[in-house]
């Protein structure tokens, strides 16, 4: 059976999985996470490229084994560039209220043609210009409808998100496409609107979107509803 490997979104890392991976081992899916790199530089800068490669190498070191990416809100651009990387470790892709990279355009170009787009209110970036954090309003809008407790975990994990990887056009081959591929829209999200969640999954085939009544924060808000329905997506794939 495939593992699943849960890639985090903005300011993020993995500790953002803390209830899901328990919740996905009650239905049998074994579940691992990563931090991508994060590190700030004018002269160094993280790139897409980077995330493939620690996606790539944490593949390697746990046998290349085939593996299911989950990918939340901007952790869609890092599963599909590692899905472009090595497509034949890559079992399927599931996007979590994620960005759905389109050849040529960047995470922030598909912000900007969203129209009105909440997570602009809701970050700032740091002095140096580099990186963006999440406002007090925005770790609200993150957590909302979670448990009262969760809210101050996140704020004491977020950390800068670097901005040049999302302000990096994706290449695209096509050949990430060809993967399996479901979305997980969230219908009550403050960040990544629906409507643009919508869009993203709009024309693929039918039965590969999915909902789920919660904001951005699934994995805190609901992980036993979040990890039913993944464990749904892996029947039907039958990534057994």
């Amino acid at each position: 059976m495939p593992e699943a490997l849960l890639i985090h979104g903005s300011a993020h890392g993995a500790w953002c999985w803390r209830d899901l991976i328990p919740a996905l081992a009650a239905h049998g899916i074994s579940a691992r996470a990563l931090d991508l790199p994060m590190q700030v530089s004018e002269t160094d800068p993280v790139t897409l490229n980077d995330y493939a490669k620690t996606i790539a190498q944490d593949i390697e070191a746990h046998g290349n084994r085939p593996t299911v990416l989950l990918g939340h809100s901007a952790g869609g651009y890092a599963i599909t560039a590692a899905a472009e990387a090595l497509p034949k470790r890559i079992a399927g892709l599931i996007y979590l209220c994620a960005y759905v990279p389109e050849d040529g355009k960047s995470l922030v170009d598909q912000r900007r043609a969203a129209g009105a787009q909440s997570i602009l209110d809701l970050i700032r970036k740091t002095d140096d210009g580099l990186a963006y954090e999440f406002t007090s309003e925005g770790v609200e809008a993150l957590c909302h409808d979670c448990p009262p407790d969760v809210a101050a975990y996140v704020r004491a994990h977020l950390r800068p998100q670097p901005i040049a990887p999302q302000a990096e056009p994706t290449r695209l081959t096509g050949v990430s496409a060809t993967l399996p591929r479901h979305y997980v829209l969230c219908e009550a999200d403050r960040i990544v609107p629906p409507p643009q969640q919508e869009s993203y999954c709009a024309d693929w085939p039918k039965g590969h979107a999915h909902r789920i009544p919660t904001g951005h924060s699934p994995y805190f808000a609901a992980p036993d509803a979040l990890a039913a329905l993944i464990s749904g997506i892996w029947a039907k794939e039958a990534w057994t």
